[in-house]
């Protein structure tokens, strides 16, 4: 029973992956309709917490400041500073090299946690997993492309997402063991609303509604707001509660792959062998990873 349970955690960190990598295909379909990237991040947020406010309402508070804060940090880390951190880095840099620096953070992660959490440490067949998993998402992510170009005001905003990627990732798994799952989720997108409205303003706030006459845009909206960050963060706070922020973590170096399979299905471009081969690295090395040794 205990083995059926942690498989089906597995399965929704899975998941929750494969929704993370489609929504990249969604926010290009929005960003090409006339919205800017923080307007996109702002609005799927603040939906997600209107509904999630609906279903959870009977807390408002942590139950001390200092919760209250580290909620408040998960917001900024898991929201607006890495969205805006990410979205930037994209108009700055290349997307490979931004892929590259934002995927790589179950590294940075994977060491983080070794020093703060002795009992998440990996043993040497699990590194070897994540190391093969690695290679397989930069192989992903270059497509055959070789030609990297270093652009430091983008590369180091992208270095800045996946480390308060990697604060988030440390800081809501003790929180979880002393609050639900869904009030920590209306927290995150609470402050991560919060703290991006200046941005906004200072970006932009003339919001293209019109666009939302448009079905497709409607429903990449909603695919963003309701399935991408609703369900997605509400089943990802659980999956690093249930399995392991390491082990958990290890996953989002498929994110890539989904992206590319999603742009290659919809957006009708082009995947080489090199993708392929990288695919399967991916998929050799998640399973050595997250296989427990009998």
């Amino acid at each position: 029973m205990k083995n059926s349970r942690m498989s089906l955690w597995h399965f929704l960190a899975i998941l929750t992956i494969i929704v993370w990598g489609a929504s990249f295909v969604s926010t290009k379909v929005l960003l090409n309709a006339g919205f800017l990237p923080t307007q996109v991040y702002l609005l799927r947020f603040l939906l997600a917490y209107l509904i999630l406010l609906g279903l959870s309402h009977q807390k408002f508070y942590a139950g001390n400041w200092k919760d209250e804060l580290l909620l408040a940090c998960c917001g900024l880390t898991a929201g607006s500073i890495y969205f805006i951190a990410e979205n930037t880095a994209l108009g700055l840099s290349y997307v490979s090299n931004v892929s590259l620096i934002v995927c790589a953070n179950p590294l940075f992660i994977m060491i983080a946690t070794g020093i703060f959490f002795a009992g998440e440490r990996l043993n040497k067949r699990q590194i070897t997993g994540s190391l093969i998993t690695l290679c397989g998402m930069i192989l992903v992510v270059l497509n055959g492309k070789f030609i990297l170009k270093v652009s430091p005001v983008g590369d180091l905003l992208a270095f800045v997402a996946a480390i308060v990627w990697t604060v988030y990732s440390l800081i809501v798994r003790p929180l979880s063991l002393r609050y639900p799952t869904l009030y920590i989720t209306r927290k995150i997108f609470f402050y991560g609303s919060l703290t991006s409205i200046p941005v906004l303003f200072a970006t932009g706030a003339d919001i293209p509604w019109r666009a939302f006459q448009n079905p497709i845009v409607a429903g990449n909206f909603l695919f963003l707001g309701i399935i991408a960050s609703l369900f997605g963060y509400i089943v990802w706070n659980k999956v690093l509660k249930m399995i392991g922020t390491v082990l958990a973590s290890n996953y989002i170096y498929a994110v890539p792959l989904v992206s590319i399979l999603c742009s290659v299905i919809f957006l009708r471009e082009r995947m080489t062998l090199v993708a392929i081969l990288g695919a399967a690295l991916i998929l050799c090395g998640m399973l050595l990873a997250e296989t427990k040794k009998k």
